[in-house]
């Protein structure tokens, strides 16, 4: 059975700078889609980024283009995102993602698998 253990989460200000990492046992990171996804309180879940092709292909939602950057380290079968320029909006519940249909469309209802989740706060 896949699992995701999500880390790096905390609190900083605004225009700081966190790096979350997910490590996956059982799968194969190079070979599906992977993503993060967050949940702010009150809000659906909504898609940040995904990755693709061993790392070849990303997409991002359009609220953190040019901020944040998702990368994955085969070997160590982990995936990254660095999240820079954070403002107190990026404030959620950060979760891991594999095996996600239709890749580009960051579609939380086409995630096959999720990690536990992580907490970013950013603050003003």
């Amino acid at each position: 059975q896949v699992q995701l253990v999500e880390s790096g989460g905390g609190s900083v200000q605004a225009g700081g700078s966190l790096r979350l990492s997910c490590t996956v046992s059982e799968w194969t990171v190079s070979r599906y889609c992977m993503g993060w996804f967050r949940q702010a309180p009150g809000k659906e879940r909504e898609g940040v980024a995904t990755i693709f092709g061993g790392g070849i292909h990303t997409y991002y939602a359009d609220s953190v283009k040019g901020r944040f950057t998702i990368s994955q380290d085969n070997n160590k079968n982990t995936v990254f995102l660095q999240m820079n320029s954070l403002k107190p909006e990026d404030t959620a519940m950060y979760y891991c993602a594999a095996g996600i249909q239709d890749c580009g469309r960051l579609d939380p209802r086409r995630v096959n698998n999720w990690g536990q989740g992580t907490q970013v706060t950013v603050s003003s």
